[in-house]
């Protein structure tokens, strides 16, 4: 009886945790598509003022405030369990060093004088596949839960570590959804502070969005360990938690490792080297204005730009005008979506080339269409730098 009862429980969580994902994956991508303004306006602004111009650092301030409010709506997607974004090679370690010298920390360090922060880096550690902001976000994430923990002193320890289990291990402590860790060679994250600890009826339930013993107000929006729960399951990884009342708490995050090497880095991005050529480019989105943006971010980069907000009027406008590049939104309302648009376009020229831009991150329409032929895809809202740099790729790219 008590089995029958804790998967009754469990199912009653996942159907919870489902319908809240399936609320904020709507609401992330309708606030997407209003963010796209917030982002690329001022960047455009920026790019076209003289740097001495006095009007450059409010509108930096309201860019900066833009890519803030993206980075909220990507804890939303978190929450919705749609997968990671983009995936890379990603060195844990680098991610750690670049967190600590991050604004969002240096800030933390200033508000909470009296705690102190050390890491402890294994010098040969594995890489992992994954999406390095998310894992950052992560980091961010339990170091800020582990100083909330405190009472304006104590100590906050990072460390990293291969780990290699040559057998499945059962879990005896609380973990995220699991009941044993499979064989394999993983990189582990650990995070752990000397707090107050978590008292066991509450562990199953800190992963939950918005369950908080802290004071509201205090410890932004309650998202936090939830998004670490759903990013470290997007990342096929397992979260084990230790704690005791007035002992303190450790995370450990176990992130299936690889001996793959991450590939080299562009230098600084040079916008002049990414100009179009007069280039035909289709921008074929719902969002009136999502379409102005992409527009005129085309314009400045030395595109030629065409646009019609639904799938039948981009079949219609092609079979008389051929393009060089579409630019596709994916979630379109009323009439065909992205995936069925792109699928008649191909009838009318098969070796169309094709960049996606979505709110929504890698679905399985995404996939699909990336399967068929698509060569890019960039989330809303972009930067011109990740926008040009996509755009000619699949310009430059073989068909």
């Amino acid at each position: 009886i008590s089995r029958i009862k804790e998967l009754e429980e469990k199912l009653k969580k996942a159907e919870k945790m489902e319908l809240i994902g399936i609320v904020a994956g709507g609401v992330a991508h309708d606030l997407n598509n209003i963010l796209s303004g917030l982002v690329s306006y001022p960047e455009l602004l920026l790019l076209q003022l003289e740097k001495d111009n006095p009007l450059r650092e409010s509108i930096s301030f309201m860019h900066g405030s833009g890519l803030q409010a993206a980075d909220i709506v990507q804890d939303l997607l978190a929450l919705s369990r749609r997968g990671v974004y983009q995936t890379s090679i990603v060195n844990l370690n680098k991610v750690v060093h670049a967190y600590f010298r991050s604004s969002a920390h240096l800030r933390l360090e200033r508000e909470f004088p009296g705690i102190s922060f050390q890491t402890s880096l294994e010098d040969e550690l594995l890489n992992l596949k994954g999406s390095e902001s998310h894992i950052s976000k992560i980091i961010m994430n339990l170091v800020m839960n582990a100083v909330e923990s405190m009472d304006k002193k104590g100590r906050v320890t990072v460390e990293t570590f291969n780990l290699s289990l040559d057998q499945s291990i059962q879990v005896d402590q609380p973990i995220s959804g699991h009941d044993e860790i499979k064989e394999g060679e993983y990189v582990i994250l650990r995070v752990s502070d000397n707090g107050e600890g978590i008292k066991k009826p509450d562990i199953n339930k800190i992963f939950e969005p918005f369950y908080t013993k802290k004071q509201m107000g205090r410890s932004g929006s309650g998202l936090g360990l939830s998004v670490v729960w759903n990013t470290v399951r997007d990342h096929q990884g397992y979260i084990q938690v230790f704690s005791e009342k007035h002992e303190g708490t450790r995370f450990d995050i176990y992130f299936p490792g690889t001996r793959d090497m991450p590939k080299k880095n562009l230098d600084d991005f040079q916008l002049e080297s990414f100009h179009g050529n007069n280039e035909t480019i289709l921008v074929i989105d719902d969002n009136k204005r999502q379409r102005k943006i992409t527009q005129e971010c085309l314009t400045i980069l030395g595109y030629i730009p065409f646009a019609v907000d639904s799938g039948e009027k981009a079949l219609l406008f092609l079979k008389t005008q051929p393009v060089d590049l579409i630019i596709l939104d994916m979630k379109m309302n009323p009439g065909m979506d992205g995936l069925e648009t792109y699928k008649k376009v191909l009838k009318i020229n098969p070796a169309q080339k094709t960049v996606i831009v979505s709110g929504l991150p890698e679905t399985q329409q995404v996939k699909e269409a990336l399967d068929m032929g698509v060569g890019q895809y960039i989330k809303k809202p972009y930067t011109i730098e990740k926008f040009a740099v996509a755009l000619k790729k699949e310009l430059n790219s073989e068909v």
